[in-house]
């Protein structure tokens, strides 16, 4: 009550923006006689003159007023256009970065040119973001003349593009293109290995058109960039059967203490025998050592039973903490397929991704963000919590007179159907236009069956966008035309009464065989602009396509006045949205600039939304009134309960959204992290200062992890020491130095590292040995980041159930998911250098770029890495997971590894408290 009061007394907060806006306004009119006297050179120079002005420290606030002024006036000269009052004030809030309300109708596509302009100015470029590729293309073409006119570049971004055409239009001072376009773009420039090779020059500024449908509907779902697994798995099973020949002791040795497996020399020798191949080490096999550690790994580090169960076919990891089954849950890097190999099940295929983003978190990365809608204020909570955009509603151009009629609600779908028809038909037989909203392609053909029935023509539409969907919305407001769309379908699009005579005209023209790259598109608006100004365009212009263009104007206007007598456009929506942003869009089709129109929802008690809203009490009330069948109940108190449900299910799924974005700001921090790296490596020379520093990093781990674990270093603990150090860089330090401290430890480490590695600097080549940096270290970072992004993947289903143990899940998950991002740096670093370590070049001639290049394209030969699985598979059995039965093990039962000895004594003797055997017992 207080509220309202205030409200009254100093107005909404809406009202005051809007009052700020004025003055804004009203001088950029002031500036209008002035512009309309400088010639078309001269209007055009003046965007030497802004830039100028920037670079003497102008601030773009400073030449707004004459900035859009200059825009206005260009889109009069080049379109006929002329922007209204209420579109400079979109303008202005959009520049602002804020959110404008405009109902349909009002002309965004034409605002947006405002601040495209102004922050152009800049040189940094401007994306504007549309709901799907037709549009970026509509509107790049149809603005595009402004833009070109006051000596801008202007672009779009559509699906098949190369890269080249892609960083062509990232380089024009506005782009135009979709969400997923701009998103995808980014993901894949940060998967490149050159700079070159990157379309996207940065993120400035972004005018998001229906900004609720991108960053709210849309933002359910991450871009995500997936592939395949790299490799073959039959290159796990082929590794495996190497493995399975090699002795411990003699081939290998193990550390069960860190579990850590690693070849020895005679190893090495009896690997490349068996591969058939010269030198392990040799840069293009480094794969190949990978799958080697890691099967070896399966084999003698990770038993069945103990770290894991087989059941129904697949490795399921058992907590070796808690003793319990993980399911969902994977090791990484290859692990969990070596362990499927070793035990002959079939090794899952799986989607790798590679790359991910949410859309809050993309769009979070410009510096500037706008949106413009015509259904913003509904969700403007969200809006300014999640991307911190403030909802500015802007007053139409004429006053709306769309009659919203009180939703009239029927027992059952059937009747509710049935009535839906009767409406139809009465109104196509009036001469009417309607168009029907639904919710899914499903009602749309029911609806279509039965209209068929009572032979009323009629367009189906459902939510795919394309160019003919937005031609047939936009003849939609003809006479006599019924549409049934799904309730998003034609957001972008007007629907003019009496039809879109520019459609109508080129379709003629097409038709006819005229081409329509032959006429000018300025003396296309102006004819256009002269017949909308009451005169004859056939008297200056004496082209057929003139003629045409001018008689379908006249011809849908005749029509637009039949179709106002009749109530204009009648929108009836047949079910009611979980989204009250839905239903206002589909109503926002009709009372475009001041024209009548009308809208009425027809609901039943079976629709979703009802059915969770109560519909028992509603049934029984109807029921209690006594209507007959068919008849409907209908009042301003149930539209109203309608809209609250509305608002009970959007708070819901706002709180769904906020909680996975806080998930997603966890990954988001890492994807930051890795791919500045990942840019810096790009933009170095040279990256040789960094590998000398991962060097000294590393020998300072290794120290630190060894008086970690003995407080007391003794000499007894070097031997371990230096074999951490042998599998990292490959060769065993001469020690001879008795260390009293850990510092000197250090000092002789990182000084026995440099050297050798200077020494393989002068065997290789200096610039040889950057090339081959660069390449190994991009190449870990990204192989390690998508194996992280697995394990992000898995950790957020598993910390997901520890709400049950009174544990908040998020704060789980980004403890460990910390611990994993630490481990993922160690690891990087500890795999670059172990393979800058083994590198072996025979011919010193080779560049490092001809040494990538055999890297990327050479493999082992396909025919050696065919397995025949014989042992898995019976004969004639489809090769396919087999599941497996799983017994009860007692401890005095023979041991299940076959060696004949009881269990309790055998696989059975590290399980103290017999947590696995009573995981065990309940399968």
């Amino acid at each position: 009550m207080i509220a309202r009061v205030l409200a009254k007394i100093v107005g909404t907060k809406n009202e005051r923006e809007l009052k700020r806006l004025k003055p804004i306004v009203e001088k950029i009119n002031s500036l209008e006689p002035e512009m309309q006297k400088l010639s078309d050179a001269e209007l055009s120079r003046k965007t030497v003159e802004f830039k100028e002005r920037l670079e003497r420290g102008a601030t773009l606030d400073d030449i707004l007023p004459e900035a859009f002024a200059v825009v206005r006036e260009a889109a009069r000269r080049v379109l006929g256009m002329r922007h209204f009052d209420v579109q400079i004030m979109g303008g202005i809030v959009l520049h602002e970065g804020k959110i404008a309300e405009m109902k349909t109708g009002e002309g965004k596509t034409l605002v947006a040119t405002l601040p495209a302009y102004l922050n152009a100015l800049t040189g940094k470029g401007v994306h504007i973001v549309t709901v799907n590729d037709y549009l970026a293309k509509r509107d790049a073409e149809w603005m595009g003349p402004i833009y070109r006119f006051l000596g801008l570049t202007v672009g779009y971004l559509q699906n098949q593009m190369s890269d080249s055409e892609r960083k062509k239009a990232y380089a024009c001072d506005i782009t135009y293109g979709t969400n997923s376009e701009f998103g995808f773009d980014y993901l894949r420039d940060n998967m490149k290995y050159s700079l070159e090779d990157m379309v996207q020059r940065g993120h400035y500024y972004a005018i998001i058109d229906e900004v609720d449908s991108i960053l709210i509907d849309e933002a359910r779902t991450p871009l995500i960039i997936s592939g395949p697994s790299e490799e073959s798995t039959d290159l796990y099973y082929y590794i495996d059967e190497i493995v399975r020949k090699l002795k411990k002791d003699i081939h290998f040795t193990v550390d069960e203490k860190t579990k850590n497996a690693f070849l020895t020399e005679e190893g090495i020798a009896e690997c490349e025998r068996l591969l058939g191949i010269k030198n392990l080490y040799n840069p293009r096999y480094v794969r190949l050592i990978h799958h080697i550690n890691q099967a070896l790994r399966a084999h003698h580090l990770f038993k069945r039973d103990v770290d894991y169960v087989v059941k129904d076919g697949k490795v399921i990891i058992v907590d070796e903490f808690t003793g319990r089954l993980m399911p969902g849950r994977r090791w990484s890097d290859g692990l969990h397929q070596a362990i499927e190999a070793k035990e002959r099940l079939r090794i899952e295929a799986e989607n790798q991704t590679l790359a991910m983003i949410t859309i809050q978190n993309y769009f979070r990365m410009y510096e500037k963000l706008a949106g413009m809608t015509g259904t913003a204020e509904t969700e403007a909570a969200e809006f300014k919590e999640i991307y911190n955009l403030d909802v500015v509603v802007i007053p139409t151009h004429k006053p709306m007179i769309r009659i919203d009629y009180p939703d009239v609600v029927f027992r059952t779908q059937k009747e509710k159907f049935e009535k839906v028809v009767e409406e139809i038909e009465k109104c196509y037989k009036e001469g009417r236009p309607v168009l029907v909203g639904t919710t899914s392609i499903e009602k749309n053909e029911l609806l279509s069956k039965m209209l068929k029935k009572r032979k009323i023509p009629h367009q189906v539409l459902n939510a795919k966008h394309h160019e003919k969907e937005a031609q047939i919305i936009a003849q939609a407001g003809r006479s006599h035309t019924v549409t049934i769309a799904t309730n998003m379908a034609g957001r972008g699009v007007d629907i003019i009464l009496g039809g879109n005579p520019e459609g109508l005209a080129k379709a003629q023209l097409e038709a006819e065989g005229y081409d329509l790259s032959e006429i000018d598109e300025r003396a296309w608006n102006e004819v256009l602009a002269m017949a909308r100004q009451g005169l004859d365009p056939t008297t200056k212009y004496k082209d057929y396509w003139a003629k045409v263009l001018y008689e379908k104007y006249l011809e849908c206007q005749k029509d637009a006045e039949k179709v106002k007598a009749l109530g204009g456009l009648y929108i009836i929506g047949t079910e009611r949205h979980e989204s009250r942003r839905i239903d206002n869009q589909l109503r926002g089709r009709a009372g475009r600039q001041g024209d009548p129109g009308a809208s009425r929802f027809f609901l039943s008690l079976e629709d979703d939304l009802l059915r969770l809203f109560g519909s028992e009490k509603l049934k029984t009330f109807m029921e209690k009134l006594g209507l007959p069948e068919g008849e409907p109940l209908e009042h301003p108190w149930l539209s109203k309960a309608i809209e609250q449900a509305q608002k009970k299910v959007e708070a819901y799924h706002f709180e769904i959204r906020k909680y996975l974005l806080e998930y997603d700001d966890v990954m988001n921090k890492q994807r930051e992290t890795i791919y500045s790296q990942r840019k810096e490596i790009l933009k170095s020379d040279s990256i040789k200062d960094w590998i000398i520093s991962m060097i000294e990093e590393k020998c300072e781990e290794i120290v630190e992890e060894a008086f970690i674990e003995n407080k007391h270093f003794e000499k007894e603990n070097l031997e371990t020491l230096l074999q951490r150090f042998k599998e990292i860089f490959a060769f065993s330090p001469e020690i001879d130095v008795n260390f009293s401290k850990k510092e000197d430890l250090v000092k002789e480490l990182k000084n026995s590292a440099l050297k050798r590695y200077e020494e393989k600097e002068k065997i290789i080549g200096s610039e040889t040995l950057r090339g081959l940096e660069k390449y190994f270290l991009l190449t870990t970072i990204d192989t390690l980041w998508k194996e992280h992004l697995l394990m992000l993947d898995h950790l957020k289903e598993s910390t997901g159930l520890r709400g049950y143990g009174q544990k908040n899940p998020l704060q789980e998950y980004k403890k460990e998911a910390f611990y994993l991002f630490v481990d993922l740096m160690k690891r990087i670093k500890e795999i670059t250098l172990s393979y800058l370590f083994r590198i072996e070049i025979k011919e010193t001639r080779e560049s490092s770029e001809e040494i990538i290049e055999e890297l990327e394209k050479e493999e082992i030969d396909s025919k050696k890495l065919q397995y025949k699985r014989e042992d898995p598979f019976k004969e004639g059995e489809e090769a396919a997971s087999q599941p497996i039965r799983v017994q009860k093990i007692g401890r005095n039962d023979p041991c299940p590894c076959g060696s004949g000895k009881k269990y309790k004594k055998c696989c059975g003797k590290n399980l103290e408290q017999g947590e696995i055997r009573d995981e065990m017992s309940k399968m």
